[in-house]
């Protein structure tokens, strides 16, 4: 068993590298692209909260929940998102599918340990400018991934923390191709960096009884300001336009840019939240993220800026009765949430923001603990507004936590 999943995560793991590009978003050219959500399809059907951890599932969004572990856990999880991009004049449709996260949590006791994979950024768009005669296309491709490994300790029974630290690498590139309407000749300009950068977050967890069945829980988690290292090329090539419409180089050449370094902004999570062990949960989380001191790769834009960044996120989960035998339907985990995300950009004087509405299940695999998720979220990103678009976006998600034991001491041999 133990080998098939290990042969299982080395094929996810060479299918995330190569396939880095889950996005369709115009706002994943800024910055080194747009942040994909850290957590399971447990926490993302409830608004994305990471404030509530269990015996059975993997907490990957606060390093303080694998303390909490009490079985060895897999869990992966894939998506496919539909988005409709709209201008006040046109709209168009596309869809990614992407792999989101592969980890493993093991439970020592007091201690606790996951490691695994996750996209971390994500850049991906097309977008096309036409002034008078010229026009201008720009593409882009690319991202970060993120291989983390995390430790908690529970401290008493009431109290976990935990330290996961994460190596994150990955590249982006962006395209550039000009030409003018009659002129076979046209410019293209390639920038690509490879950006490499260790990164640090701290968590605790809290959660104590309030009466016979309500327990209170609440966390915090902490993401330090990072430099990453941002490694830059660029190539210029004057490009002949085929009789098929399509481009090829006939004269390259490399232009030497400096490599740079820039910061990623620290970060600070609070959550809270109330339920009944084993039979319904309601939370809150918010965040802040010091957006403001972020500084580009290689280019500045003139109406472009960065500002704060803010998340406020709600959600639970239902179960009618996790140990009916008569009905499937009760054993199920039921789960709703919602989100509001303020991303940080601003451009032309709009501020960039983000909401979502998410449903999710939680379908358990016979008599174990395992179980499939699955999770449905409907939202938007952006305006309308000063020129800019709208992203109006479904996402389908599904996940497998799967749950084994180890080092179980036998009885009889």
């Amino acid at each position: 068993m133990l080998k098939h999943i290990l042969l299982l995560l080395v094929c996810l793991t060479s299918f995330l590298l190569k396939a880095q590009e889950g996005t369709t978003s115009p706002y994943s050219f800024f910055g080194i692209g747009t942040l994909k959500f850290k957590g399971t399809v447990e926490n993302r059907s409830m608004g994305g909260i990471g404030v509530y951890s269990d015996s059975i599932h993997l907490n990957i969004q606060n390093p303080a929940g694998v303390a909490g572990l009490r079985l060895v856990n897999y869990s992966i999880s894939g998506s496919h998102k539909f988005n409709k991009l709209s201008t006040t004049d046109e709209s168009q449709n596309a869809t990614t599918t992407t792999l989101d996260y592969l980890a493993i949590g093991i439970p020592m006791g007091k201690l606790g340990a996951s490691f695994g994979l996750i996209p971390y950024t994500s850049s991906g768009y097309k977008l096309e400018n036409i002034s008078g005669t010229t026009t201008t296309q720009y593409t882009g491709s690319g991202g970060m991934n993120k291989a983390f490994l995390t430790f908690a300790y529970q401290i008493t029974p009431k109290l976990n923390i935990g330290l996961e630290t994460n190596y994150n690498f990955g590249n982006i590139e962006n395209i550039a191709l000009s030409y003018q309407e009659g002129i076979q000749l046209g410019t293209e300009e390639i920038n690509r960096s490879d950006l490499l950068g260790f990164s640090f977050n701290l968590g605790a967890q809290y959660m104590t009884p309030i009466s016979d069945k309500l327990d209170w829980r609440a966390s915090v988690s902490y993401t330090p300001e990072t430099n990453f290292t941002s490694e830059n090329t660029r190539t210029i090539s004057t490009v002949l336009q085929l009789p098929s419409g399509a481009y090829t180089q006939i004269d390259t050449r490399d232009i030497p840019v400096s490599n740079t370094d820039f910061t990623f902004p620290s970060q600070w999570t609070f959550g809270t939240g109330i339920g009944e062990n084993k039979k319904w949960f309601l939370g809150g989380e918010f965040t802040s993220q010091k957006t403001s001191n972020f500084t580009n790769r290689t280019f500045e834009l003139e109406n472009v800026s960065f500002e704060d960044a803010s998340k406020f996120r709600f959600g639970g989960y239902y179960i009618p009765d996790y140990n009916s035998f008569g009905s499937y339907l009760k054993r199920v985990v039921y789960r709703a949430g919602l989100r509001f995300e303020e991303t940080g950009i601003n451009i032309n004087g709009e501020s960039i923001n983000e909401f979502g509405i998410s449903f999710g299940l939680g379908l358990p695999v016979g008599r174990t603990f395992s179980n499939l998720n699955i999770g449905l979220e409907y939202g938007n990103r952006g305006t309308t507004n000063n020129g800019l678009v709208k992203e109006t976006f479904f996402n389908v998600f599904v996940g497998l936590s799967l749950n084994d034991k180890w080092f179980e001491k036998r009885l009889y041999d």
